[in-house]
C-alpha cells in the first residue's frame, strides 16, 4: 500500500512538471497565431513583371508579422529605403539594408511606412517597389477599439479609480493550468492517502 502511494506521488510529480514546462509553449504558440508571413507577389514573387502595388492592395500587415521576399538572386535584389522621397525617386545609394540572398524575411517591428524596391534601378522605375504600412498589433488594435466604445461618464468614473495594469491574455493559460495543477495534485493526493 506504501508503495502504491509513493507512485502516485511520483505520477503527481511529473504530471505537475508536465504542465508547467508545456505552459510557455502553449502561451508561446497562441501568440505566434496572430503574426501573419506575407509572400510578396504570392507564387509568381518579387519579379518586374509581377505587379507587386495591386498584389498589397488590401492587405493588412501588422507589428510582429513578416514580409517575403522570393526572387532570383542572380537577377534581382530587394533595397529597404529610409524615406518616400527616396522610395518614389528609387534612389538605392543609400539603403537601409540591401538583401541579396534570393529568399529573405523581413519581420515588420514597429509602427509606421516601410519602403522596399527593387535593387536594380532600371526594375524600380518599372515599377518593382513596395509600401508597406505597419499597424498595431490586433490585440491593441482591438483594445483600443472597446476603450473607444465606453461611454465618456464611465471613463470619467474610472479615471478616478486607482488603476492597475491590464493583464495580458498569454498570463490566463499559466493561471489557469497552475489552478489545475494545485486541484489535481490535492485530488490524488487525497485519494492517494
Amino acid at each position: 500500500m506504501k508503495m502504491m502511494k509513493d507512485n502516485a506521488l511520483v505520477l503527481v510529480m511529473v504530471v505537475a512538471v508536465l504542465i508547467l514546462v508545456k505552459s510557455p509553449v502553449i502561451v508561446a504558440s497562441h501568440e505566434d497565431d496572430q503574426t501573419r508571413h506575407h509572400l510578396v507577389g504570392d507564387d509568381r514573387g518579387w519579379d518586374v513583371s509581377n505587379d507587386v502595388t495591386s498584389w498589397a492592395c488590401g492587405k493588412v500587415f501588422r507589428v510582429g508579422d513578416h514580409v517575403w521576399f522570393s526572387y532570383s538572386a542572380a537577377q534581382e535584389r530587394v533595397a529597404e529605403l529610409g524615406g518616400k522621397e527616396e522610395y518614389e525617386t528609387c534612389d538605392i545609394s543609400n539603403p537601409i539594408k540591401m538583401y541579396t540572398d534570393g529568399l529573405n524575411s523581413v519581420r515588420l517591428d514597429g509602427e509606421g511606412s516601410r519602403y522596399f524596391v527593387s535593387g536594380m534601378p532600371e526594375s524600380c522605375k518599372n515599377g518593382l517597389k513596395l509600401h508597406v504600412n505597419v499597424l498595431p498589433p490586433q490585440q491593441q488594435q482591438q483594445q483600443q477599439l472597446a476603450e473607444s466604445k465606453i461611454p465618456m461618464s464611465t471613463k470619467a468614473v474610472l479615471a478616478g479609480s486607482p488603476t492597475s495594469p491590464p493583464s495580458s491574455t498569454p498570463e490566463l493559460p499559466i493561471q489557469l493550468s497552475t489552478l489545475l495543477l494545485v486541484g489535481l495534485t490535492l485530488h490524488l493526493c487525497y485519494l492517494a492517502f
